[in-house]
């Protein structure tokens, strides 16, 4: 079975083909800035070289259709027709209360994922053009849609509520939803295989850390906490974001400042996080270089990105009674060995101990704590991809 890939952003597309045979990836690519001035498609087919199109892409019909043209031309395509194309999997943001799993599209689903939007109105609506563009270029391909918020539907109800008003969960649905649960539910699965251990009896936090950021408690395989919330803006400092803060917060600074409702939302989502901290970036490659040149507002940044996942990853040991793993992923999780014994230290109560020379590896599975370590530390390469693949396969094949 081939499995087409698809996760569509509000201006940029990312795709990969796969050959759920051998799960190799046949071909993958992006593209970026639809409906904007300058916008292109990278192609990079399996064992050829990559090609890019410049060309005008004014929305996700005309991004869809480029990416199937590439997938089978002559030159840079990888099949000879889009019939090979078995099915096609997409990433959509929310899914709110319910969906917790994938689910093959139609009707009824099309219409939760509008009514989903109001709770992503950044992420839903372009998921659902992408949705609709395969649906006119190829009506008769079943598609699945594969949710970031369904991996962790298995909190319990203490866990997920806030406490406001309960008219406010049963009239609009304000609760912690979560997030990067693909990426979590991937990770995790690994572990179990990694840990060779049943997964009733693991207790397993795994921590999502890039530029958006968030932090799991996986007890028997299942979720029971996570850091995002009702939005992604919950939980870790992250690039941008400013995770958690006292909401009275907001008010003060509106009035302080004089600013509306759109600019304070800006400000905490786009102007804060260590990007706000250290006035250098959001991308965390260039604090540790601008930390190394003494940079100290850098350097702080990165100390209140560490504490706070150290911190979350204590409570999530709390709440579990205890923790046999923990999981760094995603792009800082993976390549930064620095930051992963930063957020180790302090956790030796735990029983968590770091290999430094283990540790001293980027971007595949690898334990990076010592042998006599009480808590394993997996170092686990998130693969979203893939994991939509796998759920487009399944339930197409039932």
């Amino acid at each position: 079975m081939i499995i087409l890939v698809v996760n569509c952003g509000s201006s940029s597309l990312k795709y990969q083909l796969v050959n759920m045979e051998n799960e190799a990836v046949m071909a993958k690519g992006l593209v970026e800035r639809i409906g904007i001035e300058g916008s292109m498609l990278k192609h990079s087919p399996a064992g050829k070289d990559s090609v890019v199109f410049n060309v005008a892409i004014p929305d996700h019909k005309v991004a869809i259709k480029l990416v199937l043209d590439a997938l089978v031309d002559p030159q840079h395509g990888v099949i000879k027709s889009l019939d090979e194309i078995d099915a096609i999997g997409h990433r959509v943001v929310h899914g709110g209360e319910k969906f917790c799993g994938s689910m093959k599209i139609d009707d009824s689903v099309m219409r939760a994922l509008q009514e989903c939007s109001v709770l992503a109105p950044l992420h839903n609506p372009p998921n659902i053009f992408g949705i609709e563009a395969c649906q006119k270029l190829m009506p008769n391909t079943p598609e699945v849609a594969v949710f970031d918020t369904a991996f962790h539907q298995t909190m319990p109800k203490y866990a997920y509520m806030y406490a406001l008003p309960y008219a406010l969960y049963a009239k609009y649905g304000v609760r912690r939803y979560g997030f990067h649960g693909t990426s979590h539910r991937f990770v995790s699965q690994v572990a179990i295989k990694m840990l060779d251990k049943d997964a009733k009896d693991l207790r397993i936090i795994t921590c999502h850390l890039g530029n958006g950021a968030s932090v799991a408690a996986v007890k028997g395989g299942k979720c029971v906490d996570t850091s995002m919330g009702l939005t992604p803006l919950e939980g870790l400092v992250m690039g941008t974001r400013c995770g958690d803060m006292d909401p009275a917060v907001i008010p003060f600074v509106m009035k302080k400042e004089g600013i509306t409702i759109e600019q304070m939302d800006k400000m905490i989502n786009k102007e804060s996080g260590v990007l706000g901290i250290s006035g250098v970036s959001s991308d965390f490659r260039d604090l540790e270089a601008a930390s190394e040149k003494g940079n100290e507002r850098a350097q702080l940044a990165l100390d209140m990105f560490a504490y706070r996942v150290r911190k979350y990853i204590g409570a999530y040991a709390a709440a579990m009674g205890g923790v046999d793993a923990i999981v760094f992923t995603a792009g800082l999780g993976e390549n930064s060995a620095s930051m992963r014994a930063e957020i180790c230290k302090g956790l030796e109560f735990l029983g968590v101990k770091i290999d430094d020379a283990a540790n001293h590896v980027r971007g595949k599975n690898a334990v990076v704590s010592t042998a006599d370590s009480k808590v394993k530390v997996l170092l686990i390469p998130t693969n979203e991809e893939l994991m939509i693949a796998r759920d487009t396969r399944d339930i197409c094949s039932k």
